[in-house]
């Protein structure tokens, strides 16, 4: 493990597939699900669009050139006032790295990003059994109790 000074944190652009690919190895590895980040991965096209669009971004925390955190997020432009919301969507920092304030600067590069695209809030969902993630959201944020609901496509 290394001191967490000497780790950087960077929004991806398209020209970084490969660290996206291992962030989504990370992901995997961190919610063990691989299968559903590394089995059915897209193209190098689709995910250079992804990275290179408006509505998609990727921040990572790297020590070299080694993906050791990072999250995705999405800008949802709102419709009732010129503005947008910012979800974060996946969040995982490697186990070796935990508890050295990666999550913290990686949502830090996260508030800096939206206040550069005029974003109001940003948001993020956490699972009741969860603790490490409820405890960080409840120091950056306030909770909200909301239900989410899956709804299926035919």
């Amino acid at each position: 493990m290394s001191d967490s000074v000497a780790h950087s944190v960077r929004q991806l652009t398209a020209t970084d597939i490969g660290l996206m690919r291992s962030l989504l190895d990370l992901f995997g590895d961190a919610f063990e699900e691989i299968e559903t980040y590394t089995g059915a991965q897209p193209g190098d096209g689709y995910l250079q669009a992804l990275l290179g669009g408006d509505s998609f971004f990727a921040v990572a925390a790297l020590n070299g050139d080694e993906v050791v955190g990072g999250l995705t997020a999405y800008e949802l432009k709102k419709a009732e006032q010129a503005r947008s919301e910012i979800y974060i969507y996946d969040l995982a920092v490697a186990a070796a790295y935990r508890r050295q304030g990666i999550a913290t600067r990686l949502i830090e590069q996260v508030k800096t990003i939206a206040a550069a695209r005029g974003a109001y809030v940003i948001f993020v969902q956490a699972d009741y059994v969860d603790p490490p993630a409820i405890a960080l959201y409840s120091k950056l944020g306030v909770r909200e109790e909301v239900l989410h609901f899956d709804i299926k496509v035919p």
